[in-house]
């Protein structure tokens, strides 16, 4: 789609101008009276008695820079919004909790939601009418933006009683959705054999041709393919587990061939609008680098498919060369759109292939599909066949080295460049394992400095943690629950990479911060937002798996583990009170919980605690040569954990519920141990012990 030039009508930037979002800032020059969330817009609406009119999205949005064009750079719109309402601008992705609440109200509206999202509130902040894109005139079912503002306009002023009514059922609707159903009598969930009856519901939505889960639009699901692979570590060969890892593999092999796959310079798009996973919305977002980073990984691990390598490599070299700073930390997302075309900076014709790689051009266009009659919008998204070779032979890799120089001199995408806590603890996890998993020593670089300058940069003297962070104005928003849980999942791990005992000791401060200040003493679980931070409408817990993984499901997974690691009982304690929060409900929808129900098997059956003393390279690489998704590793500085107590210098030592078996003094004995660990599961591997 071919979208107007960005320039706008001259006049003074509005209050957007300072805000840290770029999304926010490239809302600063409408004409439209934008105010950033806050008491100074609750203010205005209520002294004026106005409605508020509520526009989310985010920078790599291509609809939100439609409507942005279509509607907030016109001034007609912009005075119809100036006199009849208070306009608020947010970025869903430094506000998830705005978002999500008011995402709730849309769903209870219209069924469905998305971005840009367009919400009409009360001056105290009910919701009584949204929806998502409207466009400039009206359509066939969907009004025009300005016949919506006139509608809601008459409404307010002339039938107010219909508004307070609409805004009393909204408001109720939102809370009641933003609980989970009260758990009834019956087994644990954690009894329920929680891992294998969320494959079993996979495979019932598997897509055999095309891999994945649903129809589309196709999004990658890395927890899901993670389930699936947990299963297959479980299961002997056979019918069942390769059913299990066809369920994951083909998903992988789909996802590496086809468009939402950046063939030349790495890394995934946001989601595939087709079955095929042929043509993306072309923005790449870092939380889909971190998911699928890992999964892609892990793949690799169980499968050994040295394609899945290859395409975990190009995500990190991705992120390294177009996402990371120079310190560290690691920019958000960038555009779908560049030259105001969608998809315009990662598409060809047979020409310009030619002009880029001259005599490889027939064999790369044969390579990657690119054909004169193309695949979207005239030009040619490139893709491969469904499990085929990625790489090619060195003419494909010359012509594809040739073509990627020649799209670096293209105009790029807009990039986002704020620093998000929750993107960057995810990055910071997954790249922590993919450098322990493969022994790159640039990988595990990378890792801990991102995860230095998180605790340099978005922790303030006092201890508390910020949303984002941008290099021209610092920080000001408050992290929240999910910050914390991927912070705490996210120094465990670097702990578990580097040996350094200060990661673990951060992990587990940042662990008791998520507890003391989001933690609800009476339900159990986590909200959103910190006991001592602002209150919506509704203080909302977030339980449901989305994009990400669940705040509640990344922290009872995240305090699981460093549970095991620690010996904190607290922490350990406060994941079985996530996974009692959700209840039988986890049992009979384990997939749309993934992350607790892997905790939930993880407390039930028990994890393997492995301590390596001393300096024995040897030992620390036998436990990392494969995927242990229920183990957690000590080694290098010693900690407070009774997983070092009485430890003697260049052994192994594999414990679960911290009673070990006995030392291990060489790899083959380690080796066996850890085999006895894991095919023991719930029992006790003490008792299988020689």
């Amino acid at each position: 789609m071919t979208r107007p030039d960005r320039s706008t009508p001259a006049n003074r930037p509005n209050r957007l101008a300072a805000e840290t979002s770029p999304y926010l800032r490239q809302h600063a020059d409408n004409p439209v009276d934008w105010y950033p969330w806050g008491e100074e817009a609750f203010a205005k609406a209520a002294a004026e008695d106005k409605p508020i009119f509520l526009s989310v999205g985010y920078s790599a949005c291509h609809w939100c820079h439609v409507m942005a064009h279509e509607s907030f750079e016109d001034p007609g719109v912009a005075a119809l919004l100036d006199a009849g309402f208070v306009s608020i601008k947010v970025d869903r992705e430094e506000r998830p909790d705005v978002d999500a609440v008011y995402m709730e109200a849309v769903h209870a509206i219209t069924g469905s939601g998305g971005w840009p999202m367009s919400v009409f509130l009360t001056p105290d902040r009910r919701p009584f009418f949204g929806g998502t894109y409207f466009p400039p005139e009206d359509r066939p079912g969907m009004p025009s933006f300005t016949t919506v503002l006139h509608a809601l306009a008459e409404v307010w002023t002339e039938r107010r009683h219909e508004v307070e009514s609409q805004a009393d059922e909204l408001a109720a609707a939102v809370a009641a959705r933003t609980q989970i159903p009260a758990a009834t009598e019956g087994p644990s969930p954690a009894d329920a054999g929680l891992v294998r009856a969320a494959v079993d519901d996979l495979a019932r939505r598997f897509d055999a041709t095309w891999g994945g889960f649903g129809a589309a639009p196709k999004f990658p699901q890395p927890s899901l393919v993670d389930l699936a692979l947990r299963q297959v570590l479980r299961l002997p060969a056979g019918p069942e587990r390769s059913a299990a890892e066809l369920l994951a593999v083909r998903t992988l092999d789909a996802m590496a061939a086809g468009g939402i796959h950046d063939h030349l310079g790495g890394g995934f798009a946001r989601y595939a609008t087709d079955t095929r996973w042929l043509v993306p919305h072309f923005e790449k977002m870092l939380y889909d680098q971190a998911g699928l980073l890992r999964a892609f990984v892990h793949g690799w691990q169980v499968t050994g498919d040295a394609r899945y390598l290859e395409v975990a490599d190009g995500i990190v070299t991705y992120v390294l060369r177009d996402l990371a700073l120079p310190d560290g930390g690691v920019r958000s997302a960038e555009d779908a759109d560049s030259e105001g075309v969608e998809g315009r900076f990662y598409v060809w014709t047979p020409e310009q292939v030619r002009r880029a790689v001259g005599p490889h051009a027939d064999e790369l266009c044969r390579w990657y599909g690119i054909t004169e009659a193309g695949n979207f919008e005239g030009a040619s998204i490139l893709h491969r066949p469904v499990g085929a070779e990625l790489t090619g032979p060195e003419a494909v890799a010359e012509g594809r080295r040739l073509l990627l120089a020649a799209r670096s001199e293209r105009v790029r995408p807009g990039l986002d460049d704020k620093v998000l806590t929750e993107w960057n603890a995810m990055w910071v996890s997954s790249l922590a394992e993919a450098a322990a998993a493969t022994g790159r020593a640039g990988w595990s670089e990378a890792a801990e400095a991102a995860g230095q300058f998180l605790w340099d940069r978005l922790r303030d003297d006092r201890g508390r943690w910020s949303r984002s962070w941008q290099a021209e104005r610092g920080s000001r928003i408050a992290a929240f629950a999910a910050d914390h849980a991927w912070l705490v999942d996210c120094f465990t791990r670097l702990g578990e990479l580097t040996g350094a005992a200060v990661w673990t000791e951060r992990a587990l401060e940042v662990a008791h911060v998520l507890i003391d200040r989001f933690g609800d003493p009476d339900a159990g679980g986590f909200f959103t937002v910190a006991a001592d931070g602002e209150q919506l409408i509704v203080r909302a817990k977030d339980v449901f798996d989305g994009a990400t993984p669940s705040a509640n499901g990344v922290a009872a997974l995240a305090l699981a583990r460093l549970g095991l690691v620690t010996g904190d009982e607290r922490c350990t304690a406060e994941a079985r009170r996530v996974v009692d929060l959700v209840g039988d409900v986890l049992g009979r929808h384990p997939t749309a919980f993934a992350l607790t129900a892997v905790a939930a098997d993880l407390l039930a059956e028990g994890g393997t605690e492995v301590v390596v003393a001393g300096d024995r390279p040897d030992l620390v690489a036998e436990y990392r040569a494969a995927w242990r998704p229920d183990a957690v590793l000590a080694w290098g500085e010693p900690t407070g954990s009774p997983l070092w107590t009485d430890r003697q210098p260049g052994r192994a030592y594999v414990c679960r519920g911290f009673r070990c078996l006995l030392p291990a003094e060489d790899v083959a004995t380690l080796a066996d141990q850890l085999s006895r660990s894991a095919a023991a599961g719930g029992d006790d591997p003490l008792d299988r012990a020689p």
